[in-house]
């Protein structure tokens, strides 16, 4: 067995690696990749020898494996870069160390002595050579999502139990052994990228194309896919053609539309009946879209033109879009195109309709990820000097990042940025600070995005905060472009968020409502509602059912009737 040495740098692009600081007088972990998982990487088309970043995850419950009980109110875990492993080799991680970065505990000796369940974990990396010229090294999503600890060609090892002192000094050797098999089968000449499910039945379908502008932007072949749900008459009436619902938001996989399903039973949630309605004759006969776009950064790519995340906006308006209007019998027209989306698809929706004005019938963006930067969460970044904390002379309270309905607080800004730091510093976390810097920020010395505070110690960085409101902040961007979008944006604007969103999300929604009400010539029409006490994601309440939230059936009959109000026929 060799030993090769760690690169240690927080940024893999640097040349140089350096052997950690080990201290002596705590225990320290050696991971060796096996050669037969090496062997089982390159054989699913990943790059072997391994560039990328090790783990050592532990937890009291032996239940489950630790690499799934990770997150920002999650297990212990250490991360750093590895770079050249081969099979047969291993590299040392000391908690700790020089380069070695940890959440929630930084070493060791934060750790109580005693019995363990600990695993070992790799997250494989890509090189990219961007046709900017900027060299990346990170993840390939590999058809679920972008979540490394469960992606598909990254390795572990088994988890065991272990004795842990943190004051003893010795190696605790794990083999990395397991390959994350794919989700479904890769086809000959296929690719792992966004997965390959199968169709189902008469009215589920799926698609993957190529991407043309992404594979240009980002050096090598780029997918993207759809998730489409036909209407219960779609194989009955050959001569009609149908408006699309398109839903955005994250990786959906194999999930289908809504949740329907050709199994027989009653759904769960927002769904519930929705599969038995569909099938009815009286459903409204719309097609629905979701979209498989996961990217080296995180599970979507928002269906927008980022220059650290590459053109998403073209590769879905100028690429899927025309391939599904050529494959499936859709109305080629910008009323027929609707979007829908929560949360981080809340975002995307609406700002897929508010950069594309004339290509989109209307937007319901519900509790939506920040669409005003003097609350993005709950940092002013354009006022505020720390993103973490509060200002103050002598106290500086943490700054919130997750809240119950009744306002007790989950999680800090800062925890969760921590947390996504060890994941994968340099934004490579495929967490959600992580793509909201990769989409908003300008690319930073290093080729990867600019950080819009410094990670380490919040403050935040007044030109890149400068650059976000110039080419990403909605609500500025309606105010400044309302002359030229607001004819072709009037009445297509919807939005609904509970007013104690789980992430304060309300309160840059309350900003734009302000914002949009003292706009006319035209008057934007945009449709403002508010949830009392109601968490993320909170969709609207029921036309029809008094005091009731919104369901996905009653949904889809408030979009059948907003087509046939503004002129729709099909």
């Amino acid at each position: 067995m060799k030993r090769i040495k760690s690169c240690l740098a927080l940024t893999l692009v640097l040349s140089g690696c350096s052997t950690p600081e080990v201290d002596s007088s705590s225990p320290s972990f050696a991971l060796e990749l096996t050669a037969s998982a090496a062997e089982e990487m390159a054989g699913m088309g990943l790059t072997v020898p391994v560039t990328g970043r090790a783990y050592v995850v532990l937890s009291r419950d032996g239940e489950r494996e630790p690499r799934t009980q990770t997150g920002v109110r999650g297990v212990p875990f250490w991360g750093m870069g590895v770079r050249g492993l081969a099979g047969g080799e291993e590299v040392v991680l000391e908690p700790g160390g020089n380069g070695v970065l940890g959440y929630p505990l930084g070493s060791l000796k934060e750790l109580p002595a005693g019995e363990y369940t600990v695993q070992a974990f790799l997250n494989v990396f890509t090189t990219f050579r961007r046709s900017d010229g900027q060299v990346l090294e990170m993840h390939l999503n590999s058809g679920a999502g972008q979540s490394p600890w469960r992606a598909p060609g990254n390795a572990m090892s088994e988890a065991r139990r272990v004795s842990i002192d943190p004051s003893r000094n010795e190696v605790l050797r794990f083999e990395i052994n397991q390959v994350i098999p794919p989700v479904e089968p890769v086809p000959e000449g296929g690719s792992l990228q966004q997965g390959n499910p199968p169709d189902q039945g008469d009215l589920i379908r799926f698609v993957k194309i190529r991407s043309e502008a992404l594979s240009e932007f980002w050096g090598q072949d780029m997918y993207i896919g759809a998730n489409v749900l036909l209407p219960s008459d779609y194989w009955t009436n050959p001569d009609r053609h149908y408006p699309v619902l398109y839903l955005t938001g994250h990786f959906p996989g194999r999930g289908v539309p809504f949740g329907y399903s050709d199994d027989p039973g009653p759904g769960r949630g927002r769904s519930a009946g929705f599969s038995e309605f569909w099938r009815s004759p009286g459903s409204p006969k719309v097609i629905l879209v979701s979209v498989r776009d996961a990217n080296p950064f995180y599970d979507t790519g928002h269906s927008v033109n980022s220059v650290n995340v590459g053109p998403y906006g073209d590769a879905f308006v100028q690429e899927l879009i025309p391939f599904l209007e050529s494959q499936f019998r859709m109305v080629p027209e910008d009323w027929a195109r609707v979007l829908a989306g929560g949360s981080t698809g809340g975002w995307e929706a609406l700002a897929i309709q508010i950069f594309n004005p004339q290509d989109f019938g209307g937007a319901w963006g519900w509790c939506p990820d920040p669409v005003d930067f003097h609350y993005y969460q709950i940092v002013d970044i354009y006022g505020d000097e720390n993103a973490y904390t509060w200002e103050g002379e002598w106290v500086r309270p943490e700054r919130p990042n997750a809240r119950r309905p009744d306002g007790n607080v989950t999680s800090t800004i800062r925890q969760e940025n921590s947390y996504e730091r060890a994941v994968g510093p340099n934004g490579r976390s495929g967490g959600q600070w992580a793509i909201w810097e990769a989409l908003f920020s300008p690319v930073g010395s290093d080729g990867y995005a600019a950080p819009i505070w410094d990670r380490v110690t919040g403050v935040i960085d007044r030109e890149v905060a400068s650059y976000w409101q110039e080419n990403w902040d909605l609500t500025s961007y309606l105010l400044k472009n309302w002359a030229t979008v607001g004819t072709d944006l009037r009445g297509k604007l919807h939005v609904a968020v509970g007013d104690m969103d789980s992430y304060y999300l309300n309160n840059a929604v309350e900003l734009m409502e302000e914002a949009l009400v003292g706009l006319s010539d035209p008057h934007p029409d945009a449709t403002f509602e508010y949830g009392r006490k109601k968490p993320h994601c909170w969709i609207g309440s029921s036309p029809w059912r008094a005091g009731e939230d919104l369901n996905n059936t009653e949904f889809l009959r408030v979009v059948d009737g907003y087509l046939k109000e503004r002129g729709g026929n099909w």
